[in-house]
């Protein structure tokens, strides 16, 4: 069975700078796949790639076997691939409801209501305050508004870059479980996230970048257990 998400040879140049080095990977239907490694090492442009925000140079990307790297990111979007970005811009002066209606634009489904029912379901603080300016919500809050607007647009797979950046250590294991509660709802995830033991926890597969090529392999456990990423992500000796 091929997987949902198929990335070959991929390589992404800014000018005359390769930050994309020809790397490889899959993502399976019902998986948690991260990206770690340490800025600069291309896991931003990767998905900013896959999401039709950059062209690739070359290599290909393929989407439910369907090839997307010169598709229009909204005509992506449609296809059921959804990117939280990092830095999670929103639009501060656009109430929450307004911003994850935003995420539902491409949709002509009668179902939208009941989406923006199930994201207030997800994050509470959303619903409690659905009319209130999304600029005045603290991080940890945006970026549940960020992770709620991306589920708007119903995604099959939905790519996550850093939600926990810059959050206090209860924040981030919130957005933490939620990414486990996704999971189990039945979205497949691709995860970009800087704190590798909490990425690593909940991934059946990762890949480890190192500026712009993949460096290491395996299932979340196995990379958990490896020397090399213990001592270069997980802080130990």
């Amino acid at each position: 069975m091929s997987a949902m998400l198929e990335v070959k040879d991929l390589v992404v140049s800014y000018g005359k700078i390769k930050a994309v080095k020809g790397i490889t990977f899959s993502v399976q239907e019902g998986e948690v796949v991260t990206l770690i490694g340490t800025n600069g090492a291309g896991k931003t442009t990767t998905l900013r790639t896959i999401s039709g925000l950059l062209r690739p140079t070359s290599g290909s990307i393929r989407f439910q076997g369907k090839r997307i790297d010169d598709m229009a990111a909204h005509s992506i979007v449609s296809l059921g691939l959804a990117h939280s970005p990092e830095g999670r811009r929103i639009f501060p002066r656009l109430t929450v409801e307004q911003n994850l209606m935003l995420g539902a634009f491409s949709r002509r489904d009668g179902d939208v209501k009941k989406d923006l029912k199930a994201a207030y379901d997800l994050f509470p603080i959303l619903g409690e305050r659905s009319n209130q300016p999304a600029g005045t919500f603290s991080g940890g809050e945006q970026q549940m508004l960020a992770m709620g607007r991306a589920m708007m647009s119903r995604p099959k797979l939905l790519m996550l870059d850093e939600p926990s950046m810059g959050l206090s250590p209860i924040m981030m294991k919130r957005i933490m479980t939620t990414v486990t509660t996704l999971k189990q709802q039945g979205t497949t995830i691709l995860l970009v996230e800087q704190n590798a033991q909490a990425a690593l926890n909940r991934a059946n597969q990762g890949y480890v970048l190192e500026v712009g090529k993949i460096v290491l392999s395996g299932t979340g456990k196995e990379l958990l257990a490896s020397d090399d990423v213990r001592k270069a992500y997980l802080g130990e000796d």
